[in-house]
């Protein structure tokens, strides 16, 4: 190919790289990321309840709000869907995968507004797309990614509404609101902050409100919220009174888990899975947090320098002209402030769990596009080989892997252990360690197994009823006449106690000894015909 040819060819490949394709292309591969394979891995201990208690409402009409699994908007989603296209681990997790692609989609609006240039959208889509987190959690039956979600569209319909003033942004900003406070107990932080950074703005008089009009717009968006609140957690009129009550349980809940540190951790906890997962990611938004204080740093100089010089040339010091309002530093400001509050709330926060880190990663992916240059666009881009390997490793990978992201999931060995109930006419759980069995053996299939909920006495195995018997490896049965013994695990988890004295071999391998439950499982001899 001569040089004119190659060159021509160059210029053809750039003309068609468009803003648009480059972004739709990035929304179609978190598309890919999010719903492909969605059932390869076994529920998390969670997603089984969840899905298990979506079930119940669905075929008994039976929930009432218990603070314990958070609000109710999921359940009622993940059984409208098991009402549509039946119910199963895939169908379980569909909608998860929609929020998921259209957290990536909603930054095109973002752009459009003007609040990020295009290569600034284009890395944010990017790391959203691919960002190990995001994608685990949108393949992933929780609340939290409802919560990313809603955040977002609070976010535009906000800014929608101090740009062109129209009722409905408040409404939709309330329909949001009520949402996600229909969804999880940690709404009311990203309320408290945007309202916190919206009253700075008021009083900076950076931004205002369109007089009178502006009360009646809060106050629908307010009814919105309160009525979209009143509908769900009152089980949509069943429980009239949880419409009430929900308030004062959650917090009392939620306030006693915080003390009680049951799932506790040091304040860093999400640090080191930044530092895990998402390390091109927070670098850059340190880098960009930097950047930004340097930036106001030298317009503050400026501004003082003029200052002396207007002193030095006149008795009248000249007062500096205020500077016109720059939206997209201003929104930057915000997304550092948003940062940082999130940051140290949910370091304060003593319940510490993997997926609470989506709500401090979105404001972060932000704040690592700020002054985002070709080189750091370069960067970003080579980086993120990082998160792919990441990313693979603990969503494709159809096996027992060492992940604290993954917290408590269900092992792939219970996949040989329902295979050993599918085969039998019956099983007994002589255990309270059952999950996830109950969701995957609902409706017709739950008249296999029979639970106990504890270790019961071995006579009640004599009379050939069970043809698998399930126990704890804890408290289970030396053996069993008549049966064949074997251990497989229930589930797993990474433990810090038996790698902390590896840390770099681990960072690197992510292999070495996981914590982990187990259970006995016996199996009833055939006798040869």
């Amino acid at each position: 190919m001569s040089g004119t040819s190659a060159a021509g060819f160059a210029i053809r490949i750039q003309e068609s790289l468009t803003f648009e394709r480059l972004f739709f292309f990035i929304v179609a591969l978190a598309a890919v990321l999010r719903f492909a394979f969605l059932d390869l891995k076994l529920f998390h201990h969670d997603e089984a309840i969840h899905a298990w208690f979506s079930y119940k409402l669905l075929t008994e009409g039976t929930y009432i709000y218990d603070p314990s699994y958070h609000g109710p908007l999921l359940y009622y989603v993940t059984a409208g869907m098991f009402a549509l296209f039946g119910d199963s681990d895939l169908v379980a997790r569909l909608v998860p995968a929609l929020l998921g692609t259209l957290v990536v989609a909603l930054v095109y609006p973002l752009y459009r507004l003007g609040y990020l240039d295009k290569m600034q959208a284009l890395v944010a889509a990017l790391f959203l797309a691919i960002s190990p987190n995001m994608v685990y959690f949108s393949r992933f039956v929780r609340n939290d990614i409802f919560i990313a979600f809603l955040t977002f569209v609070l976010l535009l319909a906000l800014i929608l509404y101090f740009e062109r003033r129209q009722m409905r942004y408040a409404v939709l900003a309330g329909l949001a609101a009520g949402l996600g406070m229909s969804s999880k107990e940690n709404m009311p932080i990203v309320l408290g902050i945007f309202a916190a950074y919206i009253l700075y703005l008021l009083w900076t008089k950076k931004v205002n409100l369109p007089p009178r009009q502006w009360i009646r717009d809060f106050v629908i968006g307010v009814l919105v919220m309160g009525a979209v609140i009143t509908i769900f957690y009152s089980s949509l009129g069943v429980h009239p009174e949880r419409a009430l009550t929900w308030v004062p349980d959650a917090i009392s809940h939620w306030w006693e888990m915080h003390e009680q540190e049951r799932l506790g951790g040091p304040f860093f906890f999400y640090i080191i899975l930044f530092l895990l997962y998402e390390l091109p990611i927070f670098a850059l938004a340190i880098v960009g947090t930097a950047q930004f204080i340097q930036k106001g740093r030298k317009k503050a100089e400026v501004v003082v320098q003029d200052l002396q010089e207007s002193v030095e040339a006149s008795l009248t010091p000249v007062i500096p002209e205020k500077p016109p309002f720059d939206k997209r530093e201003e929104f930057f400001r915000f997304c550092i402030v948003w940062m940082i509050l999130s940051l140290v709330a949910y370091a304060y926060i003593g319940e510490k769990v993997p997926w609470l880190i989506l709500h401090q990663l979105l404001p972060v992916i932000f704040v690592a596009t700020y002054a985002m240059t070709k080189k750091k666009a370069v960067i970003a881009v080579v980086s993120s080989i990082f998160l792919v390997l990441a990313l693979w490793h603990v969503v494709y990978v159809p096996a027992d892997v060492n992940e604290p992201m993954m917290q408590v999931q269900n092992s792939e060995d219970m996949r040989e252990v329902m295979a050993l109930i599918d085969a039998s006419n019956a099983t007994a759980i002589s255990s309270d360690r059952y999950w996830p069995l109950p969701w995957y053996y609902r409706g017709d299939r739950a008249e296999k197994l029979s639970y106990y909920g504890r270790k019961i006495d071995e006579s009640n195995f004599r009379n050939g009823k069970f043809d698998v018997v399930i126990a704890s490896d804890q408290n289970s049965y030396a053996s069993l006449p008549g049966f064949t013994k074997k251990t497989y695990n229930l589930n797993y988890w990474f433990s810090w106690y038996d790698n902390k004295n590896r840390i770099p071999q681990y960072y690197f391998l992510r292999d070495g000894k996981m914590g982990n439950m187990k259970i006995d499982v016996f199996t009833k001899n055939v006798t040869p015909v």
